[in-house]
């Protein structure tokens, strides 16, 4: 009997594969989507209401087990005791470095991906962002403008749901937004004393974040839980199992097939076209093959890499869609860690209730025209505001009543600046094969060359010192200076390695993410990235699938895939 073709795979079910899934349903196409990882039911894998005292280890985890099953894993705050489940076991799923470098390498292996787990911060990118390397140099042009994009960033924010401000600013353009969540008492202050500062050059504003503050069909407003990261009951964060995989059901186009671990594509020798996924699944072992006329590759920035190295034959012995020689270069994410806290004073008094889930955010302020500083690019700070809860008992000394009474007083606003920098596109940064360590499915495992260069370092300085500054024109007390240079990728927005392009000799897609080696297989994800902006980059990702989506449709339907 012969095996179902279909008109798509999408590879990987997460922030850009939902995406991928629900424009190419939507347009007519009988998709199927591989996901390595297990399904999802959030009815018992959501556990936002479990109370410590409820979990066997208090919240703490069992150490020892940590230590031998998630020890990159558990550097992300995210895994905790909760939501351990959402992140691999890094036996079975390693990676090397090369000498003398680190990378942090957080995954999540399930339907829905990272999108389960993400930070949910959401930023348009500019012109300013798309013309930078073009401007100083370093890596090659965007094929694409913002013009390209915008009504793309358009779509994807009215279906996700992002609530934030408007403040005008042509380097972070205003979306299509739902009201903003409101600022606490210390970020008030904050704000008011950079406009003091600086005028209208620096500003705090609320952060940007795919949370509803009104309710959509089937997704209610957000109640302030604030443990957004062990999934959300009533749905009001974005992720692609509550969205985009539900509508791609919905269309009746949709087969997904968990536990499929993708091992590479296939390709017709003749017409060189990807002709069909090679899979293995997870449970059995067991090596199957699925065909389609069009493969959408949104596994992650280094999974989707690590398909297409692994993705060989006679005729490309370098991976698929490698003809350039840049498949696995240019490998980026951004810097953090950098910034300064302190101690607002004279508003003890004031206080919260609830936990919102998303920070304050201090947009961009460097070279936006001349440059300023030893260093290219920018950075951005996301601002955590906060009073001190009865929490601080576990630092402060006292015990019994005592304790007791002065945990029941509201504790200090605390304040704290953190960097997020823009990483140059360097050749260096790389990812390739290992020769010989595998996976627990037999797979060459990636091995990781990244290492932060010293634009990224001037501009780590930078920001340590303007947060400084910025907490004494707050009158900030007890302010304390940090920069501590974690390696690449715990920040877990690596992007590029398989980089868009205007030329094919210097890049792996053309302006439509599609390979220019293979015309039927897009690439969405991350990996397509030609440079890092400052930005949290997934509302980026996700315009750029559903626009790769209509384009590859449109194609089909002119007969030219």
């Amino acid at each position: 009997m012969r095996r179902k073709r279909y008109d798509a795979i999408v590879i990987g079910s997460g922030m850009t594969g939902g995406w991928a899934a629900m424009e190419l349903t939507r347009l007519g196409l009988e998709t199927l989507v591989l996901e390595a990882g297990r399904p999802i039911d959030p009815g018992s894998d959501y556990v936002m209401h479990v109370q410590p005292w409820q979990m066997p280890f208090r919240g703490m985890r069992d150490r020892k087990a940590q230590e031998l099953a998630q020890p990159v894993q558990s550097k992300c705050y995210a895994c905790d005791e909760w939501s351990a489940k959402f992140f691999v076991d890094d036996r079975e799923h390693p990676y090397t470095t090369a000498e003398g470098t680190s990378f942090n390498w957080i995954r999540g292996r399930q339907v829905g991906g990272k999108s389960i787990t993400w930070g949910r911060q959401v930023y348009r990118w500019s012109d300013l962002d798309f013309e930078a390397n073009a401007r100083d140099g370093f890596g090659i042009d965007w094929p694409i403008r913002y013009a390209d994009i915008a009504p793309w960033y358009d779509v994807v924010e009215r279906t996700i749901g992002v609530s934030g401000n408007a403040e005008g600013l042509a380097h972070l353009p205003d979306g299509a937004f739902q009201p903003g969540m409101p600022l606490n008492a210390g970020e008030l202050v904050l704000r008011d004393a950079l406009k003091r500062r600086y005028g209208g050059s620096r500003l705090l504003t609320i952060g940007r974040c795919a949370i509803l503050t009104e309710g959509k069909p089937g997704r209610a407003p957000c109640g302030y839980c604030g443990v957004c990261e062990r999934g959300c009951s009533t749905f009001s964060y974005f992720n692609s199992v509550h969205v985009t995989l539900r509508a791609a059901q919905a269309t009746g186009r949709m087969t997904l097939r968990p536990y499929s671990v993708v091992h590479s594509i296939s390709r017709d020798r003749r017409t060189g076209k990807a002709s069909g996924v090679r899979v293995i699944d997870a449970r059995t072992r067991r090596t199957e093959e699925f065909e389609g006329r069009v493969v959408f590759l949104c596994a992650s920035t280094l999974e989707s890499t690590r398909i297409l190295l692994n993705s060989r034959d006679d005729g490309t012995p370098e991976g698929l869609g490698n003809s350039s020689g840049v498949l696995g270069r240019y490998l980026m994410d951004h810097w953090m860690q950098a910034g300064a806290r302190g101690i607002i004073p004279g508003i003890e008094n004031r206080t919260t209730f609830g936990k919102r889930p998303t920070v304050s955010y201090i947009p961009r302020f460097r070279n936006l025209g001349a440059k300023q500083g030893p260093f290219l690019r920018g950075y951005a700070f996301q601002a955590k505001v906060l009073q001190e809860s009865w929490e601080r008992g576990n630092e402060i000394p006292g015990v019994g009543r005592q304790l007791k009474e002065k945990l029941r007083k509201p504790g200090s606003w605390y304040v704290r600046l953190n960097g997020f920098g823009e990483c140059l596109p360097s050749e260096s940064n790389r990812v390739t094969l290992d020769p010989s360590v595998k996976d627990a499915w037999g797979i060459p495992v990636p091995r990781i060359e990244c290492r932060w260069g010293e634009n990224e370092r001037a501009g780590m300085r930078d920001a340590r010192a303007q947060a400084v500054e910025m907490l004494e024109a707050a009158g900030c007390t007890r302010i304390e200076p940090f920069l501590l240079e974690t390696p690449p990728g715990l920040t877990i927005h690596e992007m590029g390695t398989a980089r868009m392009g205007r030329d094919r000799r210097t890049s792996v897609l053309n302006g439509w993410n599609q390979a220019w080696d293979v015309p039927n297989l897009f690439v969405t994800d991350g990996a397509c990235m030609v440079s890092s902006a400052n930005q949290n980059p997934s509302l980026t990702y996700m315009a750029l699938t559903a626009r790769a989506a209509g384009h590859a449709v449109d194609l089909m339907k002119r007969g030219e895939l």
